[in-house]
């Protein structure tokens, strides 16, 4: 008899069961910004600096979270932590956006620029004092909502703003030197 009702609970929970979805050891892709310009934590190529052309890298992104409304870019030097220069400020990237191209002059339609810590809106590439090495995060946030902030917000008011909205960030980071 007890052979009889275990054999029938296997049964029912393989039933129970089989509707369940796998178990699955894979974790979800992980959100992450590349470029083909230089390496994560690499030297930056002299092309996108003031020492030549200042133009943007190309930058791409893959596996957003579900939740993402918005995305906005923040390229800064922290020089210290009460004293960071911001390079370039962008938000309201479109959610469908995956890329920013090199030497970008136009954004997708609904991105807006914020000023930078020199008081432009384009991209001002690295350009520390001669003699020094510096290190520059580029961090891209994926936002809930769109900031909705005017045209050239300031980088503080726009950093500000996003720390609000953020499911989830991405960053690498690039060194650059200039000496004398």
């Amino acid at each position: 008899m007890r052979f009889i009702v275990c054999f029938l609970g296997l049964i029912l929970s393989a039933f129970v069961y089989a509707d369940a979805p796998p178990a699955s050891d894979t974790p979800p892709p992980v959100f992450t910004l590349t470029t083909n310009a230089f390496l994560d934590a690499g030297a930056l190529p002299v092309l996108y600096t003031c020492d030549d052309k200042d133009v943007s890298p190309e930058l791409s992104w893959t596996n957003p979270p579900a939740k993402t409304q918005a995305f906005a870019l923040i390229i800064e030097d922290p020089v210290g932590k009460l004293d960071k220069k911001y390079q370039w400020v962008v938000y309201d990237l479109p959610a469908n956006t995956a890329e920013l191209t090199e030497g970008l002059t136009n954004l997708p339609a609904g991105a807006m620029t914020g000023k930078n810590s020199y008081g432009k809106t384009n991209y001002m590439g690295p350009c520390p004092p001669k003699g020094s090495v510096n290190t520059y995060s580029l961090t891209l946030y994926a936002l809930n909502q769109k900031l909705a902030l005017p045209a050239n917000t300031d980088a503080e008011s726009v950093q500000k703003a996003i720390q609000a909205h953020t499911v989830q960030k991405a960053a690498i980071t690039m060194v650059y030197s200039r000496w004398p």
